[in-house]
């Protein structure tokens, strides 16, 4: 099957959704506004990375923002493997989102998982700045924001990968989608309040103090012509590499010798704690 499959699981089980859609970003524009989600991709077909992570952020999220959340794992994870048996997809990439008003159903999309492309990583990535674009309740991964930044996202430049949100002050915070990293004065600095808590973030908190010392405080943008290194990650990408920032080449413009050392240890945890969904 190719395209997206799309079902939605309700008290009485998994139905059609009344909506087609050609990607997982696509099939964004048909769900509620004023929900909750997650996204993440699956492994060797029926393997997951830190899916119960995921959905303690979702449990998190409910609370922040007061839908009163029914989340049966056992009963969730048997309808994702269902449909990703039924999709015939091989690996996906997928999102479940619940809405405020019907928080007993999980739309459930799944799209073939397609991973970063290798002259990304071998290469880097150029990203951009936005100032004053903190969100307002960052802690919480709510559908608001999904539809939110499409605006960002359109009116990047091309050939621009992603936009670093700005706190009021000037500080790199996080990215449309991806939190934000950047290696300055030989340490590893990443925001920790005003963010989503990535999953991925989890695993580079874990790896990153035997490579390079970790502060948990973002640098400020008047840092970046200083800037070592930097790099973003994702549940679905891992790590990818920054080489440039609003115009100032970082380094030599390649992904720098850290970076490439944590999407080596990165990689390795991944290897070693993939679990049957």
């Amino acid at each position: 099957m190719s395209g997206v499959y799309i079902r939605i699981l309700t008290p009485d089980g998994l139905k059609p959704a009344d909506y087609t859609a050609t990607s997982l970003a696509d099939a964004g524009q048909y769900e509620p506004n004023d929900g909750i989600y997650t996204v993440t991709n699956t492994y060797n077909t029926f393997q997951t990375l830190k899916f119960d992570a995921h959905l303690d952020r979702m449990e998190d999220s409910a609370r922040r923002a007061n839908i009163p959340l029914m989340l049966e794992r056992a009963r969730l994870k048997a309808a994702l493997r269902g449909m990703i048996a039924d999709a015939g997809m091989g690996d996906v990439r997928f999102r479940i989102t619940v809405s405020r008003a019907q928080p007993e159903n999980f739309i459930i999309t799944l799209e073939p998982y397609t991973p970063p492309a290798k002259t990304l990583v071998e290469n880097g990535a150029r990203v951009m700045t936005v100032p004053n674009s903190a969100r307002q309740e960052a802690s919480a991964k709510t559908t608001d924001w999904m539809h939110q930044r499409k605006a960002i996202s359109a009116a990047m430049p091309e050939g621009v990968y992603d936009a670093i949100l700005l706190d009021a002050d000037g500080y790199l915070l996080e990215g449309l989608g991806a939190n934000f990293y950047a290696i300055h004065a030989g340490e590893l600095h990443t925001a920790a309040d005003g963010v989503l808590p990535g999953i991925a973030q989890q695993i580079v908190f874990e790896i990153a103090p035997a490579i390079v010392p970790l502060k948990k405080q973002p640098v400020h943008q008047a840092d970046i012509p200083a800037l070592q290194e930097a790099f973003i990650t994702s549940s679905s990408r891992g790590i990818i590499p920054v080489v440039e920032i609003d115009g100032h080449m970082l380094g030599d413009g390649k992904p720098g010798p850290l970076t490439t050392q944590l999407r080596a240890a990165y990689r390795a945890w991944v290897d070693d704690h993939l679990q049957d969904l």
